[in-house]
């Protein structure tokens, strides 16, 4: 026998619990899973209908090189990598972009993100602002730690090494993408890739404290189906529980396996060939990191749009420390570091905004993409730009909200917002009222007040609405 256990039933509020109790979803069955999603709906269940993929671009980019190239600054303050003309009238971004700047009708540029300081750390996921844990965690304990139908984990964080066995690990010295805060470590992001425990007989226990690594997790899924086709069980069952456990043994095990997508789709996103890591100066210390983005960043956004796909809300991707471009033992200047990090990034991104459009996905998936903090306005005297807490670059795309604008602006050197400004709470708020209704959540049982009124206080960045 097969069980499925949801660990976040508790959270999902009496009235809510109450109004679905004849599915009986605390000992949930497979026949169940998929009208459970109706009946959630019908019983005023806070989820909306969206996801959200934040690329964390660690270290810190450049507002400058990205998004705000100030070509008419003096020389040691504008984009070392020149401009490009955007799909936007009048509107350039760094040389760098040259695909994303043809995409730019479909994004948001923020050119007034304020981060606060200029630390090395990830506080625009997992900070003060998300009560200590990663803002996916925040959402896992509202939608509950896998989704329903399916069976897909709510909450998931990419790290190189889910695409690329050869990565370096996560880079965790700055703050844990995985943290859940006062959560629990039931919330905390589901990590393929990073090892974990291995399932007990034919029970399969969904929620992250029980799931294997990728590798492990796949192979134990083709086991259970095997093992479920051979015996003859399934014949005959009715075609809604023959669903339901397709969903279980299927869904969620090829979502992680990126053979299963189209040869076609997955050479699209790919960024290995972009950067060749022998072509990578081993001068600086940071080559390695380097190597892990530019081999493994494509995949991971397709990994992330897969995990979307499939019922996924909200989704860590990062690839190390490799926007800190000081131009020291360390790191790259900033016009070599952008060849090497801002070259696979334009390229991943925008292919993802391809595929999402093409699927009808645009209005269901919220692409963020920001740093902890940016750069300095000047050119430092070995070509990097330094650490800048005054100012950073932000990108959204989709999500159902205001695309084709830039929001703020600049001071002309790039150093503050002239208007406009927009801060971590506002982006925080932004996010979390695309993924949640917050007068539903208002009303949720068991809560942590604390969560509940960040969730329903927070103001998101009014252009976007």
């Amino acid at each position: 026998m097969i069980r499925v256990h949801d660990v976040s039933m508790g959270g999902r509020g009496r009235r809510a619990f109450l109004r679905i109790g004849s599915l009986g979803l605390a000992g949930l069955s497979l026949g169940d899973l998929t009208a459970a999603r109706n009946a959630l709906a019908a019983a005023g269940y806070p989820v909306q209908d969206r996801s959200v993929v934040f690329v964390f671009m660690h270290g810190g980019p450049s507002q400058i090189e990205t998004f705000d190239p100030k070509m008419d600054a003096p020389a040691e303050v504008r984009s070392v990598t020149g401009e490009v003309r955007t799909a936007i009238p009048g509107l350039t971004y760094g040389g760098t972009f040259q695909r994303l700047a043809k995409r730019a009708h479909r994004t948001a540029v923020v050119r007034s993100f304020v981060t606060g300081d200029g630390n090395h750390d990830i506080k625009p996921v997992v900070g003060k602002n998300s009560l200590g844990a990663n803002l996916g965690s925040l959402y896992a304990r509202v939608a509950g730690t896998n989704r329903i139908p399916g069976g897909m984990p709510s909450n998931v964080a990419l790290f190189p090494r889910a695409v690329d066995a050869e990565a370096q690990p996560a880079e965790m010295s700055f703050g844990r993408f995985d943290a859940p805060g006062p959560l629990g470590a039931a919330y905390a992001p589901f990590v393929p890739g990073a090892g974990g425990g291995m399932q007990e007989d034919l029970e399969l226990r969904i929620p992250r404290s029980r799931l294997d690594d990728r590798r492990g997790l796949l192979e134990r899924f083709d086991g259970f189906r095997r093992a479920w086709e051979g015996s003859g069980v399934l014949d005959g069952i009715s075609g809604f529980r023959a669903q339901a456990l397709d969903a279980i043994l299927g869904g969620v095990a090829d979502a992680f396996d990126l053979s299963q997508e189209d040869p076609r789709t997955l050479a699209r996103y790919d960024t290995s060939p972009l950067v060749r890591p022998e072509a990578i100066d081993r001068k600086w210390n940071n080559h390695q990191n380097y190597r892990d983005h530019s081999q493994t960043l494509g995949k991971l956004l397709l990994l992330a749009r897969r995990m979307c796909e499939r019922g996924c809300g909200f989704v860590t991707v990062t690839t190390n420390f490799v926007w800190d471009m000081h131009a020291d033992v360390n790191n790259a200047t900033m016009a070599e570091g952008m060849g090497y990090v801002g070259t696979p990034f334009d390229h991943a991104v925008a292919a993802f905004l391809d595929d999402v459009a093409e699927r009808g996905l645009s209005d269901r998936i919220l692409l963020v993409a920001c740093g902890e903090m940016g750069r300095t306005p000047r050119i430092n005297e070995h070509g990097g730009r330094d650490h800048w807490g005054r100012l950073a670059p932000l990108l959204l795309a989709g999500g159902g909200l205001r695309m084709g604008q830039v929001i703020g602006e600049s001071s002309r050197d790039a150093g503050e917002p002239a208007a406009d400004p927009v801060t971590i709470d506002n982006l925080t708020a932004t996010i979390l009222h695309t993924l949640l209704d917050p007068g539903e959540v208002r009303l949720m049982d068991n809560l942590p007040r604390d969560l509940v009124r960040l969730i329903s206080s927070g103001e998101p960045i009014r252009q976007l609405i």
